[in-house]
């Protein structure tokens, strides 16, 4: 007999990187005693990085193993037609220490003829950044597939690229093939389709402690680039208390930003699994099958059969997203 479903948890999967840093442990309590913490994956059905539960009745369950006992009850009648046994998103935490690569992903079809995976269609919520923090996204001027070629041949592609200042609580969308990269200084919160596609084009030259420098993907990139100019990608939202607030929705996901300070009831009529990021304050999420609190820098995943609920905070702010 099966066991309820109920608001879920997964173990963060650490992932150190070259240009990561100490937020995540610092800020976001992630246990790590490591200096080059670059992203917490917080559900993830990456082939190799599959989540496990960590709470509840069905803790050390994967996320692989729910979704073949539980089908459409875990993600929703159309999700499972769609998907199957493949969990469409992946979420993560990022911290960024230094520049990251300059770098776009696939789109479907690239990603389907020659990876065999998912394109990558991702949006950011900038939850920390230091003065004069920045992210890239885009070009700053009109820029064809020879003028880009040009700079980066002369190691000049950062004179093209578009770079803005963030603060908190800034968010931005990241279609697949525009050119985009996470300045240092900067901790955000990351959802994306389930790929681990990224063509790096440009890494400042960097090095690791052998002297290697990393791969760089520009034969591959260059038919995936999006070369026209659209400043598209600054996501405007309301911040209206105890309700969701539309942020972003696209065919891969839909992603609202909500900021609670009361009780708030909800209904799940969506056909999908909801998950809530929390990116500040804590929240208890309940349910007739159990409740669980999150805290800034945690998520959850409510399952699609949970269609009744409440969330119920003092002082939160939470990203809901469902497919």
């Amino acid at each position: 007999m099966q066991k309820p479903l109920y608001p879920l948890k997964f173990n963060p999967i650490l992932k150190d990187k070259i240009w990561g840093g100490e937020k995540l442990s610092k800020y976001l309590n992630k246990a790590s005693n490591s200096t080059q913490v670059g992203e917490s994956w917080e559900i993830s059905d990456v082939e190799g990085d599959i989540s496990v539960v960590i709470n509840g009745a069905l803790k050390g369950q994967s996320l692989k193993d729910l979704l073949k006992d539980y089908h459409s009850n875990l993600v929703g009648e159309k999700n499972y037609e769609q998907f199957g046994d493949k969990f469409p998103l992946l979420i993560k935490f990022i911290d960024a220490k230094q520049d990251l690569s300059i770098q776009l992903h696939p789109d479907d079809k690239l990603a389907a003829e020659r990876h065999n995976s998912f394109g990558k269609t991702e949006m950011w919520h900038v939850m920390q950044s230091d003065e004069d923090s920045n992210l890239i996204v885009g070009f700053n001027q009109k820029v064809t597939p020879e003028k880009y070629l040009q700079h980066l041949e002369d190691k000049t592609l950062t004179d093209i690229l578009n770079f803005d200042k963030v603060k908190k609580g800034d968010t931005y969308f990241i279609e697949v093939g525009r050119v985009h990269a996470i300045g240092a200084g900067v901790m955000l919160a990351e959802i994306q389709q389930t790929s681990d596609i990224t063509y790096r084009v440009y890494d400042w030259d960097r090095v690791d402690d052998q002297g290697n420098e990393r791969e760089l993907h520009n034969d591959l990139a260059i038919d995936a680039i999006d070369f026209n100019m659209k400043d598209d990608f600054r996501v405007a939202y309301s911040k209206t208390k105890n309700q969701s607030n539309k942020m972003v929705s696209c065919q891969y996901f839909t992603t609202n930003y909500i900021q609670i300070d009361s009780e708030l009831e909800k209904e799940n009529d969506f056909d999908s699994f909801v998950i809530y990021i929390c990116v500040d304050g804590q929240a208890e999420l309940i349910t007739s099958n159990g409740s669980e609190t999150i805290k800034e820098g945690e998520t959850l995943l409510l399952p699609a059969a949970i269609k009744n609920y409440t969330l119920k905070a003092a002082h939160a702010e939470v990203l809901e997203v469902y497919v």
